[in-house]
């Protein structure tokens, strides 16, 4: 591609158009457009939100600073897992000896790394109970109003998707899902599919430690920049039907009530070890499938000197679209590579697989490019937990939810790779 001539940042800005073309496409009315305005504040907000985080050596700086918190978390968790599991939990436990580096061979990572997520529960229902998660939720909401004009509804519930799951920002509109709009209750399921739970969040500034510093401030950057254009697609793809009225928001408090902070404590943590084991199943289970799929490729002839794989294959499919956002095209195949693995499986294993690749495969720009491009929950396994927890809420939504999760695994990936190709513009 590279004699087509384009710089990386013109890359961008063409994904930009692009992006919103494949959105248009999958539209159930193409004659109805949001105003030009709201494309320019979301990609403007973006651009800006971006720019100040990798340019602006104060604003840059606190992205590192926050560092701090994902060690201390780590080491509070690492002491748990060592009285827990012994050196299983905590590999400087060893009760052997070992040869200079070989404690990194003993990592076990369902009892070293995903424990945190216990943990960060427990003290976000606290933060919760608290008041402190209520209050920058509600002042995101008043943010994605002001600058998109969605209704007080979704805004709240794509505000706290920024801190809580697909499953549990809902539950802050619940009393008002069975009167959302088709438009509205897609653009809460989108939002979903584009933005991580800060339940996680630690953990995968954990997984990608190697790589920076500063992953936390990145990948809640991520998840904060994606939320404007997740609402742009969202609309692009289900337009409001002429005359719709938005629903407005209704109380941030409803479906989140503690007696007291260990209250929510305990049940914080209660929930996060539900997590807990959801997330080893899953990895389990996909992990296997993909080698089983590997396995029946492996049958079929080279293909230009290579066996072929299923990460070959997801990467010639997923390359376009990771080049259109600004990735080299002698990097795109590999790029291409980790969204189809995030896609098909899910955002753990895509970034355990970031930080695995040989050095080289990609550069510093397209690394950090990728952190903001797989961190979104639109993947194929999201869409049973998305189609469970929203039916659960509002049993007489169930066939609405069925028809559109699918097509939201598009609108999020779309909202990520924006914000990935915002991140390649300003790098």
């Amino acid at each position: 591609m590279a004699e087509l001539g384009f710089s990386p940042r013109l890359q961008g800005f063409l994904g930009f158009a692009a992006f919103c073309l494949i959105a248009w496409v999958f539209s159930e009315r193409r004659g109805k457009l949001p105003p030009l305005r709201r494309f320019i504040a979301v990609f403007g907000f973006q651009l800006g939100l971006a720019a100040l985080f990798l340019r602006v050596p104060a604003a840059r700086d606190s992205l590192s600073s926050v560092n701090g918190i994902v060690i201390a978390l780590s080491q509070a968790t690492g002491e748990a897992t060592s009285f827990l599991f012994g050196y299983v939990g905590r590999a400087e436990n060893l009760p052997f000896a070992e040869e200079p580096g070989q404690t990194a061979g003993f990592f076990i990572f369902a009892f070293q790394a995903l424990p945190l997520i216990v943990f960060v529960s427990a003290l976000a229902a606290v933060l919760w109970h608290w008041g402190v998660l209520k209050v920058l939720i509600r002042g995101f909401a008043v943010v994605l109003t002001s600058l998109l004009g969605t209704g007080g509804a979704v805004s709240l519930s794509a505000a706290a998707n920024v801190l809580l799951g697909q499953s549990e920002a809902p539950l802050l509109i619940r009393p008002l899902l069975r009167n959302l709009s088709r438009s509205e209750l897609f653009a809460v399921i989108t939002c979903g599919f584009a933005t991580v739970a800060g339940t996680v969040m630690a953990l995968y500034a954990f997984i990608l430690a190697p790589i920076s510093e500063a992953m936390l401030g990145h990948i809640v950057v991520a998840s904060v920049i994606s939320v404007p254009a997740a609402l742009l697609y969202a609309e692009l793809m289900v337009p409001p039907k002429p005359g719709e009225i938005a629903t407005k928001a209704a109380d941030s408090a409803a479906g989140f009530q503690y007696d007291s902070a260990m209250d929510a404590f305990t049940h914080g943590a209660s929930e996060g070890g539900k997590l807990w084991a959801n997330i080893v199943v899953a990895i389990l289970a996909f992990i296997a499938l993909a080698a089983l799929v590997n396995m029946g490729l492996g049958r079929l002839p080279d293909v230009l000197g290579e066996p072929i794989t299923l990460e070959r294959v997801l990467g010639y499919v997923f390359a376009p679209l990771v080049w259109l956002a600004g990735i080299p095209w002698e990097e795109a195949g590999t790029a291409g590579s980790l969204m189809g693995i995030k896609t098909i499986l899910n955002e753990v294993i895509a970034y355990t697989a970031l930080v695995g690749l040989e050095e080289g495969a990609l550069s510093e720009r397209s690394t950090l490019m990728m952190v903001y491009a797989l961190c979104g929950f639109a993947n194929v396994a999201s869409l049973g937990i998305i189609i469970g927890g929203l039916s659960v809420l509002e049993e007489s939504r169930r066939p609405d939810i069925i028809d559109l999760a699918p097509k939201a695994l598009i609108s999020g990936t779309l909202a990520t790779m924006t914000s990935a190709a915002s991140v390649g513009i300003v790098f």
